[in-house]
C-alpha cells in the first residue's frame, strides 16, 4: 500500500495510507484525476464503509478531473470494513452508530484534506449520509475547505450552532424515512447561507446499488454538485 508521501506518483486508483495527527494510520481509496486536475475532493462514506459505491463516486469524480480521496472513517473501529445493502448487511453496519467517535472522524477527514493539499490548492468535501454530516462538522471547524456537498446528512440538524466555513450544497429526499422534512426545513431556516435542494426520492437516492436509487434525482443532484465544485475551486 502506498504511503501518503507518494500520492503525486500514483496513476491508478487504489488504496493509500494516511496518518492522523494522533498517530492513527488509516486506509484511503485514491483515484487520480483523468487529464489535467481541477482540484481534489474528499469523498466521505456512508455507514457501509469505503465500498464499491463510494469507490465508484471517486471514479466519477476522477473522470470529471478531480483527484478523489475516500478515507476509511471506520478503520478505528474495524479496519477494512465494507458492506453492501442487503437487509442483513444494513443491520450489521447499523451496529457502528452507537460507537461513532465524531472528533476522530473529523480528524481523519482533515488529515485527508491536508494530504490532498500537498498536490492540490483546492480541496472540497463530498459526503453521503453519515459522511455528509462529518463533512459539515469538519467544515465548521476548519477554514479553507473549498466547498462542501452533502447528500442526505441526517446529523447536520444537530450541529447548526455555527455555519460551515465553506460554501455548502445539500441534497435531501422528500420521502427519506430516516430524515424528517421538519429537520430539513430547520436546516434551511437556520442556515440560509447553504443551498439546499429536496428531491422526489428517498434515502440513498444517489446509490445505484440500493433499492432506493432514483436516477432522475441522482442525475440532477450530481449535475448541481459538479457545478458547485466548479464554481468554488478557490
Amino acid at each position: 500500500m502506498k504511503t501518503q508521501n507518494n500520492v503525486s506518483g500514483i496513476s491508478k486508483a487504489g488504496p493509500i495510507e494516511i496518518r492522523s495527527p494522533d498517530g492513527h494510520v488509516f486506509s484511503c481509496w485514491f483515484a487520480p484525476a483523468e487529464g489535467t486536475s481541477r482540484g481534489a475532493v474528499a469523498v466521505l462514506q456512508e455507514i457501509f464503509g469505503v465500498n464499491a459505491h463510494i469507490q465508484s463516486v471517486c471514479a466519477r469524480l476522477a473522470k470529471e478531473g478531480y483527484d478523489a480521496y475516500a478515507p476509511a472513517l471506520f478503520d478505528r473501529l474495524q479496519p477494512g470494513f465494507t458492506s453492501g445493502y442487503s437487509k442483513e448487511e444494513v443491520a450489521e453496519a447499523l451496529k457502528f452508530l452507537p460507537r461513532l467517535d465524531w472528533p476522530a472522524m473529523v480528524a481523519d477527514t482533515l488529515a485527508t484534506v491536508d494530504i490532498a493539499r500537498q498536490t492540490q490548492g483546492s480541496v472540497a468535501l463530498m459526503g453521503f449520509c453519515l459522511g455528509a454530516s462529518v463533512a459539515w462538522v469538519a467544515a465548521q471547524s476548519r477554514p479553507g475547505i473549498a466547498a462542501v456537498v452533502g447528500y442526505y446528512g441526517g446529523q447536520i440538524v444537530q450541529h447548526l450552532e455555527r455555519p460551515a466555513q465553506s460554501p455548502t450544497l445539500l441534497h435531501y429526499g422528500e420521502a427519506d424515512h430516516t430524515i424528517p422534512m421538519a429537520d430539513v426545513e430547520r436546516i434551511r431556516l437556520e442556515r440560509p447561507e447553504c443551498e439546499l435542494h429536496v428531491y422526489a426520492a428517498g434515502h440513498g437516492f444517489n446509490c445505484d446499488a440500493r433499492p432506493s436509487y432514483e436516477p432522475a434525482s441522482a442525475t440532477l443532484a450530481w449535475n448541481r454538485s459538479m457545478r458547485w465544485l466548479a464554481a468554488h475551486r478557490g
